[in-house]
């Protein structure tokens, strides 16, 4: 379910304020976060971003196409260890 429109997308306060305070100063190391839900908005292109998924920090660089996706969905949660293959006899 989507949220509303008369709301706008959620960007996490605290995460906008590191992310302007890092371009004020020119900070360039990526920002770490807990914030998968935060929607990315075009202030956070060309950031570099540590984004937690539960067990390590995936490293999340932002491009253009990224702006309106969340930070979550570039940080996956879940390991694919391929089907087992039948053994013959």
């Amino acid at each position: 379910m989507s949220r509303s429109l008369k709301k706008g997308p959620f960007v996490d306060p605290r995460l906008y304020e590191k992310v302007m305070k890092a371009e004020a100063a020119g900070y360039r190391a990526p920002i770490k976060t807990w914030a998968r839900r935060c929607t990315i908005p075009p202030e956070f292109v060309g950031k570099t971003f540590d984004v937690h998924n539960g067990k390590i920090f995936h490293k999340v660089y932002v491009t253009e196409d990224m702006v309106g996706h969340k930070l979550g969905e570039f940080s996956p949660t879940r390991t694919f260890r391929s089907h087992t293959e039948t053994k013959k006899k």
